[in-house]
């Protein structure tokens, strides 16, 4: 980890911020003017009710990281304090938003981590069972939603109508579904390897630790597999209630997540605009609308994100105003992260890197 960390700091650094506000911000504004409408901004009101739901936005926002927060205090059995899991949690999502979304900040995580006094091995299981966590939500929550839901129209793209598509001939249901099984797989692999068989994932990183590039590390990843082992060992004697708390916290995060784009359409359009049924739609279509973003090649989705965003909400909102709604959207869920990154993350390089 140490023999690393020139490499990770640079891939933070707080530079990395201009290009995916060039890009999400370049891309708004082109497609403002290419799809501009007459008077189309007019059906957006700007009232006091505008900033209200705007502040309930990003409540929303700060509930959410509420939420990771005390997950991974929780996680760490409280060894990080209120303020070092913020300031983990912060890099975590900076760095999310600066490397491509298939990517994520996942594995730099385990160095934010272990930099704030957690062993590399136990570090490993805490983001593994962070992970764990959040591929449990949606693999119990999206089949829900379509249950309750209840229409095809949630896999609409566009303009499209569905209705009379079989679903195997509907390719964004298909796309939904190839998604969700590979994340079905994926938490299926972890929950073995943590709960089942730890061992076997000690067995595999030394097994990858004798290829000739990283052979040095070997005795470092012996040692991390054994902490994971420990770590294993300690998750599974977790009580019941601790696993619900951290359930919970994570459900809390995703659903507060998810809500902000509803409080974003009730702040322009009114409380009336849509729906409870509708709402719901709007709610489920994002579950959609984030495995399209797994695949994006851009820094936190940028461009991608805006542009799945206003093809998703097409039909449901005011033709001309999705792209508007799209940057308000990413100016309150995406581009704060990348500011306060970009604070903080040289104050937490030069407490943990420049010596006194």
């Amino acid at each position: 980890m140490q023999d690393n960390s020139g490499k990770i700091i640079k891939s933070i650094r707080p530079s990395r911020i201009i290009l995916p506000i060039i890009i999400g911000i370049g891309f708004s504004g082109y497609m403002l003017y290419r799809e501009y409408q007459p008077d189309s901004f007019d059906l957006l009101q700007l009232s006091l009710k505008t900033l209200f739901w705007i502040i309930v936005s990003f409540l929303l926002i700060a509930i959410r990281d509420l939420g990771y927060i005390y997950r991974i205090r929780l996680l760490s059995n409280k060894q990080l304090s209120w303020r070092r899991a913020f300031s983990v949690i912060m890099l975590w999502e900076f760095t999310s938003a600066i490397t491509p979304s298939a990517v994520g900040g996942t594995s730099v995580a385990i160095f934010f981590l272990n930099k704030e006094g957690i062993r590399v091995g136990r570090s490993s299981a805490i983001v593994m069972v962070t992970s764990f966590l959040d591929e449990l939500f949606f693999i119990i929550a999206f089949p829900i939603v379509l249950i309750f839901i209840g229409r095809s129209d949630i896999f609409a793209f566009g303009t499209k109508v569905m209705e009379h598509i079989p679903w195997y001939k509907n390719q964004f249901i298909l796309f939904a579904l190839t998604g969700y099984g590979l994340k079905l797989i994926y938490t299926l692999i972890l929950t073995y390897g943590l709960f089942i068989n730890p061992r076997g994932l000690k067995f595999l990183l030394l097994w990858i630790f004798k290829l000739p590039i990283i052979r040095r590390w070997r005795p470092g990843a012996n040692e991390s597999g054994s902490d994971l082992i420990n770590s294993s060992n300690e998750f599974k004697s977790w009580s019941a209630k601790k696993w619900i708390k951290a359930f919970c916290a994570t459900s809390i995060s995703w659903i507060s997540r998810y809500w902000i784009v509803n409080t974003i359409i009730i702040a322009f359009f009114g409380f009336s605009f849509l729906s409870f049924e509708d709402h719901m739609l709007v709610f489920g279509k994002q579950l959609v609308m984030w495995i399209m973003m797994i695949v994006s090649p851009t820094p936190g989705g940028s461009g991608f994100a805006e542009y799945v965003f206003k093809e998703f909400l097409a039909g449901i909102v005011p033709i001309g105003t999705g792209v508007a709604l799209a940057f308000v959207w990413r100016s309150i869920s995406y581009y704060p992260y990348l500011f306060i990154g970009g604070i903080l993350v040289p104050r937490w390089i030069r407490k943990h890197f420049v010596k006194r």
